[in-house]
């Protein structure tokens, strides 16, 4: 799916097409408890025979500026052995469809959290909080599958992710996400109805 973005100006240029499909997250989470059978869901995701997998620590920072308050929007600083990014994502009533656009950091500097925190800084933060989170991820071709548990804090949240990747529209991804929770026993199951924003820092984010 792509949306035509034309420059009014005088000396505008050829139309640029944006990929909209590129710019979202198409996820479902599931808050899973202290007893969740990891080692069956394991063997249920194993059985689908992913291209890959792995498992990280990961630190993230978030930020909430005063644009980002009106808009909706949180400000993501991750940073781990495999990522380093910039990311902008949005919130609201349900996270199941959210814009999410990264910028690659790259690891050549480091964590670059005090370069971060001067780009932040004019754009009036209002709040700021930091999560860190022990992964597992499985990757298929069109889905990745997440096990994490993360702390903010004195809290604790264990959860289950389905994303799904490179889909042609949202309806594809959704097919995407049904095939997975079927093959692993979470078809029918409560999602999470907000961010691990949220979930973690309970009123942080207005109306979500």
């Amino acid at each position: 799916m792509a949306a035509a973005v034309e420059s009014t100006g005088a000396d505008a240029g050829p139309i640029q097409m944006v990929d909209v499909m590129r710019f979202l997250e198409i996820e479902h989470k599931f808050v899973v408890p202290d007893d969740f059978d990891l080692a069956g869901f394991t063997a249920s995701i194993e059985a689908l025979q992913p291209l890959r997998r792995t498992a990280l620590d990961v630190h993230d920072r978030y930020f909430l500026t005063r644009h980002g308050r009106q808009r909706r929007y949180v400000i993501r600083h991750r940073f781990d052995a495999e990522l380093h990014q910039l990311t902008l994502k949005s919130f609201g009533d349900d996270p199941e469809t959210r814009t999410e656009v990264s910028l690659d950091l790259g690891h050549h500097a480091g964590d670059q959290a005090a370069a971060v925190d001067a780009f932040l800084q004019p754009q009036e933060v209002e709040w700021t909080g930091t999560i860190e989170k022990t992964i597992r991820v499985w990757y298929f071709a069109d889905c990745e599958v997440v096990h994490y548990s993360a702390s903010a804090g004195d809290r604790t949240i264990s959860c289950v992710e389905f994303e799904a990747v490179h889909a042609a529209s949202v309806d594809a991804a959704l097919a995407v996400l049904d095939r997975y929770e079927r093959a692993t026993g979470f078809a029918g199951c409560p999602r999470a109805m907000t961010s691990l924003v949220g979930l973690l820092f309970p009123g942080v984010l207005p109306g979500a």
